[in-house]
């Protein structure tokens, strides 16, 4: 095999990895952003959905973006399903009750 067969193959190779690191990337960048936006929001709001209180859920998104940052392992799994538990979750249930929409 010449050089720029093996230079392909391990491009090839590679790209699993690359796209693995984005993965995480992007949701630690989410989990950053998902801190912020559960800062700013009332905390009365957090209570009145039936949910952990809003320094709780600011905690736990900021711990789960330096983990996925990070890409602690077996963690970082943990800190991305905790990150899309605020995303699909808390957050559509809070923005609804903050709209007047129950």
């Amino acid at each position: 095999m010449d050089s720029t067969a093996v230079e392909q193959i391990s491009l090839i190779m590679s790209a699993p990895l690359y796209v693995e690191r984005a993965l995480y990337v992007l949701a630690g960048i989410a989990g950053a952003v998902g801190a912020v936006l559960a800062a700013v929001t009332r905390p009365d709001a957090f209570d009145a959905a039936g949910r952990q209180s809003k320094s709780a859920w600011v905690a736990i998104l900021a711990v789960s973006a330096l983990a996925l940052l990070l890409r602690l392992p077996f963690i970082a799994w943990f800190a991305a399903v905790a990150v899309g538990i605020y995303y699909f979750d808390v957050r559509p249930q809070i923005n609804n009750l903050l709209r007047g929409n129950y």
